[in-house]
Protein backbone atom coordinates (compact mmCIF):
# COMPACT_ATOMS: atom_id res chain seq x y z
CA UNK A 1 0.00 0.00 0.00
CA UNK A 2 0.98 3.68 -0.25
CA UNK A 3 1.65 5.51 3.00
CA UNK A 4 3.10 8.85 4.10
CA UNK A 5 6.02 8.48 6.51
CA UNK A 6 7.83 10.81 8.89
CA UNK A 7 11.50 11.37 8.02
CA UNK A 8 12.75 13.08 11.16
CA UNK A 9 12.63 16.68 12.39
CA UNK A 10 12.55 19.43 9.76
CA UNK A 11 12.50 16.96 6.87
CA UNK A 12 9.57 16.64 4.45
CA UNK A 13 7.51 13.43 4.80
CA UNK A 14 7.69 10.82 2.04
CA UNK A 15 5.20 8.64 0.21
CA UNK A 16 6.37 5.04 0.44
CA UNK A 17 5.25 1.57 -0.58
CA UNK A 18 4.72 -0.44 2.61
CA UNK A 19 3.05 -3.74 3.55
CA UNK A 20 -0.67 -3.56 4.21
CA UNK A 21 -1.32 -3.86 7.98
CA UNK A 22 -2.96 -6.99 9.34
CA UNK A 23 -4.94 -7.84 12.44
CA UNK A 24 -2.45 -8.52 15.26
CA UNK A 25 -4.78 -8.87 18.25
CA UNK A 26 -8.37 -10.08 18.66
CA UNK A 27 -9.48 -6.51 19.40
CA UNK A 28 -7.98 -5.04 16.20
CA UNK A 29 -9.68 -3.91 13.02
CA UNK A 30 -8.06 -2.96 9.72
CA UNK A 31 -9.70 -0.03 7.96
CA UNK A 32 -9.49 0.88 4.28
CA UNK A 33 -9.28 4.67 4.28
CA UNK A 34 -11.68 6.70 2.18
CA UNK A 35 -10.82 10.19 3.47
CA UNK A 36 -8.09 11.54 5.74
CA UNK A 37 -6.71 14.96 6.58
CA UNK A 38 -3.68 16.78 8.02
CA UNK A 39 -3.66 18.14 11.57
CA UNK A 40 -1.70 20.98 13.09
CA UNK A 41 -0.22 18.32 15.35
CA UNK A 42 1.31 16.70 12.26
CA UNK A 43 3.09 19.99 11.56
CA UNK A 44 4.34 20.05 15.16
CA UNK A 45 5.71 16.52 14.59
CA UNK A 46 7.54 17.61 11.44
CA UNK A 47 9.14 20.46 13.43
CA UNK A 48 10.41 17.99 16.03
CA UNK A 49 8.01 19.03 18.79
CA UNK A 50 7.14 15.38 19.52
CA UNK A 51 10.64 13.86 19.72
CA UNK A 52 9.43 10.37 20.73
CA UNK A 53 8.11 9.68 17.23
CA UNK A 54 10.59 7.62 15.20
CA UNK A 55 11.51 8.20 11.57
CA UNK A 56 9.51 5.88 9.34
CA UNK A 57 6.27 6.25 11.31
CA UNK A 58 3.16 6.59 9.15
CA UNK A 59 1.61 9.94 10.04
CA UNK A 60 -2.01 10.86 10.68
CA UNK A 61 -4.71 10.21 13.26
CA UNK A 62 -7.91 11.23 11.48
CA UNK A 63 -10.04 9.52 8.89
CA UNK A 64 -13.17 7.86 7.60
CA UNK A 65 -13.17 4.49 5.85
CA UNK A 66 -14.65 1.02 5.63
CA UNK A 67 -13.81 -2.04 7.70
CA UNK A 68 -11.54 -4.41 5.76
CA UNK A 69 -11.10 -7.06 8.47
CA UNK A 70 -11.66 -7.53 12.20
CA UNK A 71 -10.19 -9.63 14.98
CA UNK A 72 -12.13 -12.38 16.68
CA UNK A 73 -12.92 -10.15 19.64
CA UNK A 74 -14.61 -7.44 17.60
CA UNK A 75 -18.39 -7.90 17.52
CA UNK A 76 -19.83 -4.43 16.84
CA UNK A 77 -18.19 -4.00 13.45
CA UNK A 78 -17.97 -6.21 10.38
CA UNK A 79 -16.31 -6.10 6.99
CA UNK A 80 -17.75 -3.36 4.81
CA UNK A 81 -19.05 -1.15 7.64
CA UNK A 82 -18.40 2.58 7.08
CA UNK A 83 -16.68 4.01 10.16
CA UNK A 84 -15.25 7.15 11.70
CA UNK A 85 -11.78 6.67 13.18
CA UNK A 86 -11.21 8.38 16.51
CA UNK A 87 -7.85 10.11 16.99
CA UNK A 88 -7.75 8.44 20.42
CA UNK A 89 -7.64 4.67 20.93
CA UNK A 90 -9.25 3.38 24.11
CA UNK A 91 -9.74 -0.06 25.63
CA UNK A 92 -12.70 1.08 27.74
CA UNK A 93 -11.69 -1.08 30.71
CA UNK A 94 -8.48 0.31 32.24
CA UNK A 95 -8.46 2.71 35.19
CA UNK A 96 -8.10 5.80 33.01
CA UNK A 97 -10.80 4.75 30.54
CA UNK A 98 -13.22 4.14 33.40
CA UNK A 99 -12.56 7.72 34.49
CA UNK A 100 -13.31 8.98 30.97
CA UNK A 101 -9.64 9.77 30.34
CA UNK A 102 -9.33 7.80 27.11
CA UNK A 103 -6.28 9.86 26.15
CA UNK A 104 -4.38 8.08 28.94
CA UNK A 105 -5.59 4.55 28.13
CA UNK A 106 -2.80 2.16 29.13
CA UNK A 107 -3.00 0.33 25.79
CA UNK A 108 -4.11 3.24 23.63
CA UNK A 109 -4.40 6.99 23.99
CA UNK A 110 -2.92 9.05 21.18
CA UNK A 111 -1.43 6.07 19.38
CA UNK A 112 -2.17 6.63 15.69
CA UNK A 113 0.62 8.47 13.93
CA UNK A 114 2.50 8.55 17.23
CA UNK A 115 3.09 5.20 18.97
CA UNK A 116 1.84 3.17 15.98
CA UNK A 117 1.32 3.78 12.28
CA UNK A 118 -1.43 6.25 11.43
CA UNK A 119 -4.13 7.11 8.96
CA UNK A 120 -2.28 8.86 6.14
CA UNK A 121 -2.17 5.55 4.31
CA UNK A 122 -4.45 3.38 2.21
CA UNK A 123 -5.02 1.03 5.18
CA UNK A 124 -4.60 1.41 8.94
CA UNK A 125 -4.74 -1.00 11.88
CA UNK A 126 -6.97 0.23 14.70
CA UNK A 127 -6.33 -1.33 18.12
CA UNK A 128 -9.18 -1.45 20.64
CA UNK A 129 -11.54 -1.17 17.69
CA UNK A 130 -14.76 -1.55 19.68
CA UNK A 131 -14.09 1.71 21.55
CA UNK A 132 -12.06 3.52 18.89
CA UNK A 133 -14.39 3.41 15.89
CA UNK A 134 -17.86 4.87 15.34
CA UNK A 135 -20.45 3.72 12.83
CA UNK A 136 -21.30 6.37 10.26
CA UNK A 137 -24.87 7.64 10.74
CA UNK A 138 -27.12 7.40 7.67
CA UNK A 139 -27.13 10.48 5.48
CA UNK A 140 -24.02 12.06 6.99
CA UNK A 141 -21.52 13.74 4.67
CA UNK A 142 -18.42 11.57 5.09
CA UNK A 143 -16.11 14.42 4.13
CA UNK A 144 -17.48 16.62 6.92
CA UNK A 145 -17.35 13.60 9.23
CA UNK A 146 -13.54 13.59 9.09
CA UNK A 147 -13.66 16.79 11.15
CA UNK A 148 -15.05 14.73 14.05
CA UNK A 149 -11.97 12.51 14.27
CA UNK A 150 -10.07 15.19 16.16
CA UNK A 151 -10.67 18.91 15.78
CA UNK A 152 -14.27 19.10 16.99
CA UNK A 153 -13.87 16.95 20.11
CA UNK A 154 -10.55 18.70 20.79
CA UNK A 155 -12.01 22.18 20.47
CA UNK A 156 -15.00 21.21 22.60
CA UNK A 157 -13.30 19.18 25.34
CA UNK A 158 -9.89 20.81 25.70
CA UNK A 159 -11.20 24.28 24.98
CA UNK A 160 -14.88 24.93 25.61
CA UNK A 161 -15.53 22.48 28.43
CA UNK A 162 -12.18 22.92 30.17
CA UNK A 163 -12.61 26.71 30.03
CA UNK A 164 -16.07 26.40 31.62
CA UNK A 165 -17.88 28.33 28.89
CA UNK A 166 -21.41 28.94 30.15
CA UNK A 167 -24.51 31.00 29.29
CA UNK A 168 -23.68 34.71 29.30
CA UNK A 169 -19.94 34.22 29.75
CA UNK A 170 -17.29 36.06 27.78
CA UNK A 171 -14.84 34.05 25.68
CA UNK A 172 -11.55 34.78 23.91
CA UNK A 173 -10.06 32.23 21.53
CA UNK A 174 -6.42 32.81 20.62
CA UNK A 175 -5.83 31.09 17.30
CA UNK A 176 -8.35 30.84 14.46
CA UNK A 177 -6.98 27.65 12.93
CA UNK A 178 -9.18 24.57 12.52
CA UNK A 179 -9.22 23.68 16.23
CA UNK A 180 -9.83 27.28 17.28
CA UNK A 181 -12.72 27.52 14.81
CA UNK A 182 -14.12 24.21 16.03
CA UNK A 183 -14.00 25.67 19.54
CA UNK A 184 -15.79 28.78 18.26
CA UNK A 185 -18.58 26.66 16.76
CA UNK A 186 -19.02 24.41 19.78
CA UNK A 187 -18.76 27.28 22.29
CA UNK A 188 -22.03 28.56 20.87
CA UNK A 189 -23.76 25.41 22.15
CA UNK A 190 -23.35 27.01 25.62
CA UNK A 191 -24.66 30.51 24.74
CA UNK A 192 -21.82 32.82 25.75
CA UNK A 193 -22.57 36.52 25.37
CA UNK A 194 -19.27 37.41 23.70
CA UNK A 195 -16.70 35.50 21.66
CA UNK A 196 -13.53 37.34 20.63
CA UNK A 197 -11.48 35.52 17.98
CA UNK A 198 -7.78 36.46 17.79
CA UNK A 199 -5.44 35.64 14.93
CA UNK A 200 -2.88 37.48 12.75
CA UNK A 201 -4.52 36.10 9.58
CA UNK A 202 -7.23 38.50 8.41
CA UNK A 203 -8.80 35.82 6.21
CA UNK A 204 -9.28 33.53 9.19
CA UNK A 205 -10.85 36.38 11.13
CA UNK A 206 -13.36 36.87 8.31
CA UNK A 207 -14.17 33.15 8.48
CA UNK A 208 -14.52 33.38 12.27
CA UNK A 209 -16.96 36.26 11.95
CA UNK A 210 -19.04 34.19 9.56
CA UNK A 211 -19.04 31.28 12.01
CA UNK A 212 -20.36 33.33 14.92
CA UNK A 213 -17.55 35.35 16.52
CA UNK A 214 -18.97 38.58 17.98
CA UNK A 215 -15.59 40.32 17.79
CA UNK A 216 -12.28 39.68 16.00
CA UNK A 217 -8.80 41.06 16.53
CA UNK A 218 -5.22 40.68 15.42
CA UNK A 219 -2.82 39.95 18.31
CA UNK A 220 -1.62 43.56 18.57
CA UNK A 221 -5.21 44.79 19.00
CA UNK A 222 -6.49 41.90 21.14
CA UNK A 223 -6.20 43.57 24.54
CA UNK A 224 -8.03 46.68 23.33
CA UNK A 225 -10.83 44.66 21.72
CA UNK A 226 -11.26 42.36 24.75
CA UNK A 227 -11.26 45.30 27.17
CA UNK A 228 -13.78 47.15 25.01
CA UNK A 229 -16.07 44.13 24.84
CA UNK A 230 -15.86 43.35 28.58
CA UNK A 231 -15.75 46.80 30.23
CA UNK A 232 -12.08 46.27 30.93
CA UNK A 233 -12.58 43.05 32.90
CA UNK A 234 -11.06 40.54 30.50
CA UNK A 235 -12.71 37.29 29.42
CA UNK A 236 -14.13 34.59 31.67
CA UNK A 237 -12.87 31.84 29.37
CA UNK A 238 -9.64 32.18 27.38
CA UNK A 239 -8.67 29.37 25.00
CA UNK A 240 -5.09 28.93 23.75
CA UNK A 241 -5.37 27.15 20.39
CA UNK A 242 -1.93 27.64 18.84
CA UNK A 243 0.82 26.10 20.97
CA UNK A 244 3.58 28.72 21.10
CA UNK A 245 4.86 30.80 24.04
CA UNK A 246 3.58 34.10 22.63
CA UNK A 247 -0.04 32.97 22.49
CA UNK A 248 0.05 31.42 25.96
CA UNK A 249 1.43 34.69 27.30
CA UNK A 250 -1.34 36.64 25.56
CA UNK A 251 -3.97 34.43 27.19
CA UNK A 252 -2.60 35.46 30.58
CA UNK A 253 -3.12 39.10 29.65
CA UNK A 254 -6.73 38.57 28.51
CA UNK A 255 -8.19 36.48 31.35
CA UNK A 256 -10.61 38.11 33.80
CA UNK A 257 -10.40 37.70 37.58
CA UNK A 258 -12.00 34.36 38.39
CA UNK A 259 -11.58 33.21 34.81
CA UNK A 260 -10.06 30.11 33.24
CA UNK A 261 -7.27 29.69 30.68
CA UNK A 262 -7.70 26.43 28.77
CA UNK A 263 -4.63 25.32 26.90
CA UNK A 264 -5.44 23.45 23.71
CA UNK A 265 -2.30 23.90 21.60
CA UNK A 266 0.62 21.48 21.39
CA UNK A 267 3.63 23.14 23.03
CA UNK A 268 7.08 22.03 21.94
CA UNK A 269 9.10 24.55 23.98
CA UNK A 270 8.71 26.11 27.41
CA UNK A 271 6.24 28.93 27.96
CA UNK A 272 6.48 31.35 30.88
CA UNK A 273 3.77 31.56 33.52
CA UNK A 274 3.62 35.09 34.92
CA UNK A 275 2.49 34.41 38.46
CA UNK A 276 3.71 37.85 39.46
CA UNK A 277 0.67 39.16 37.56
CA UNK A 278 -1.76 36.33 38.23
CA UNK A 279 -1.25 35.17 41.82
CA UNK A 280 -4.18 37.23 43.16
CA UNK A 281 -6.62 36.83 40.24
CA UNK A 282 -8.38 33.61 41.31
CA UNK A 283 -7.84 32.10 37.88
CA UNK A 284 -7.48 28.47 36.80
CA UNK A 285 -5.28 27.05 34.06
CA UNK A 286 -6.21 23.73 32.49
CA UNK A 287 -4.39 21.34 30.18
CA UNK A 288 -5.80 18.33 28.39
CA UNK A 289 -5.30 15.88 25.58
CA UNK A 290 -8.61 15.19 23.89
CA UNK A 291 -10.46 12.14 25.27
CA UNK A 292 -13.17 12.02 22.53
CA UNK A 293 -15.89 11.39 25.12
CA UNK A 294 -18.05 13.95 23.29
CA UNK A 295 -17.82 12.25 19.89
CA UNK A 296 -21.23 10.49 20.18
CA UNK A 297 -22.91 13.84 20.90
CA UNK A 298 -21.09 15.53 18.03
CA UNK A 299 -22.14 12.73 15.68
CA UNK A 300 -25.78 13.38 16.59
CA UNK A 301 -25.36 17.11 15.98
CA UNK A 302 -23.74 16.47 12.60
CA UNK A 303 -26.48 14.05 11.59
CA UNK A 304 -29.08 16.64 12.62
CA UNK A 305 -27.38 19.30 10.44
CA UNK A 306 -26.58 21.39 13.51
CA UNK A 307 -22.78 21.27 13.23
CA UNK A 308 -21.34 23.08 10.18
CA UNK A 309 -18.21 20.93 10.04
CA UNK A 310 -18.05 21.06 6.25
CA UNK A 311 -17.32 24.81 6.37
CA UNK A 312 -13.83 24.12 7.72
CA UNK A 313 -12.76 22.21 4.59
CA UNK A 314 -11.05 24.63 2.20
CA UNK A 315 -8.87 22.37 0.02
CA UNK A 316 -9.17 18.86 -1.41
CA UNK A 317 -6.35 16.63 -2.64
CA UNK A 318 -5.90 13.11 -3.93
CA UNK A 319 -3.66 10.92 -1.78
CA UNK A 320 -1.01 10.89 -4.51
CA UNK A 321 -0.68 14.65 -3.95
CA UNK A 322 -0.04 14.42 -0.19
CA UNK A 323 3.21 16.40 -0.37
CA UNK A 324 1.39 19.23 -2.11
CA UNK A 325 -1.33 19.00 0.53
CA UNK A 326 1.29 19.36 3.31
CA UNK A 327 2.85 22.30 1.51
CA UNK A 328 -0.54 24.00 1.22
CA UNK A 329 -1.45 23.32 4.85
CA UNK A 330 1.97 24.51 6.00
CA UNK A 331 1.39 27.78 4.12
CA UNK A 332 -2.10 28.24 5.50
CA UNK A 333 -1.99 32.02 5.52
CA UNK A 334 -0.87 32.38 1.90
CA UNK A 335 -3.15 29.59 0.68
CA UNK A 336 -6.15 30.60 2.86
CA UNK A 337 -6.21 27.00 4.09
CA UNK A 338 -8.12 25.59 7.04
CA UNK A 339 -8.59 21.83 6.79
CA UNK A 340 -7.31 19.99 3.72
CA UNK A 341 -9.30 16.87 2.84
CA UNK A 342 -7.39 13.91 1.45
CA UNK A 343 -9.28 11.49 -0.79
CA UNK A 344 -7.61 8.10 -0.76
Amino acid sequence: MKALTYQGPNNPPQLNDLPKPEVQNPTDAVIKLKFSTICGTDLHILKGDVPTIPAGRILGHEGVGTVASVGAGVTNFKEGDPVLISCISSCGTCEYCKRGMYSHCVTGGWSLGNKIDGTQAEFVRIPNAENSLYKVPAGVDEQALVMLSDIFPTGLECGVLNAKVSPGSTVAIVGAGPVGLAALITAQLYSPSTIVMIDPDENRLVVAKGLGATHTATPDKAADVVNGATEGKGCDAVLEAVGIPETFHQCQELVAPGGTIANVGVHGVKADLHLENLWDKNIAITTRLVDTTTTPMLLKLLAAKKLPAEKLITHRFKFADMLKAYDTFGKASQEKALKVLIEM
